[in-house]
């Protein structure tokens, strides 16, 4: 079993920057890809970005440009570099894992954080 967890949520003024981080214990090893979700209120669940285990990355075009996903094996802990914020990014994030077999979806999920971007 994996466990999640997510930091680094918080208030931040538009054009800010957050980096959130999710750290994974248990099981790390069976871990593939891990990825970054968010829902806004009223709103489905969307992929923000996601990092596979030899580092490719892929992000959603509203993600593009402003945020990084990154990964710290050492660490167990992978990150989400956002910048340029803006208030349509205000949601809960979430960290998921594609931790167990059958590979190919998210099975793993954090309990999420909060980002609020307003003045």
């Amino acid at each position: 079993q994996v466990q999640l967890v997510e930091s680094g949520g918080g208030l931040v003024q538009p054009g800010g920057s957050l980096r959130l981080s999710c750290t994974a214990s248990g099981s790390i090893f069976s871990i593939k890809t891990m990825g970054w979700y968010r829902q806004a209120p009223g709103w489905q669940y969307d992929l923000v970005a996601s990092i596979d285990s030899r580092g490719g990355t892929t992000y959603a075009d509203s993600a593009k440009g402003r945020f990084t996903i990154s990964r710290d094996n050492a660490k167990n802990t992978v990150y989400l570099q956002m910048n340029s914020l803006k208030p349509e990014d205000t949601a809960v994030y979430s960290c998921a894992a594609d931790a167990r077999p059958p590979y190919g979806h998210y099975d793993t999920w954090g309990q999420g954080t909060q980002v609020t971007v307003s003045l």
